[in-house]
């Protein structure tokens, strides 16, 4: 499976820069699921969950309150307007 080069940045700033195997985001249209080869791709995000499946790292989720998402060729780059880690060990 191929690598995605992924920018996740908050309008204040950049959030988390990687390589990872998805990305997975919810569009206004519904949820988008990002792989390697995916086809160009603009979209603007409704508040949800991001979860990013790092390579070589435990994938992890934010939550964002809006922005876009945009993807080409393998450069899949989130910018939201507020982003909020989710820790799943806490409890």
């Amino acid at each position: 499976m191929g690598e995605l080069s992924v920018d996740l940045v908050a309008t204040d700033r950049k959030f988390w820069s990687g390589t990872a195997r998805s990305v997975s985001a919810p569009s206004v249209d519904g949820q988008i699921g990002i792989l390697s080869g995916h086809t160009p791709l603009l979209a603007v995000l409704r508040p949800g969950t991001v979860r990013i499946t790092a390579t070589g790292a435990a994938p992890f989720e934010v939550h964002v309150t809006g922005g876009y998402v945009s993807v080409d060729d393998n450069l899949v780059t989130v910018v939201a307007d507020e982003i909020t880690p989710l820790d799943s060990t806490e409890g």
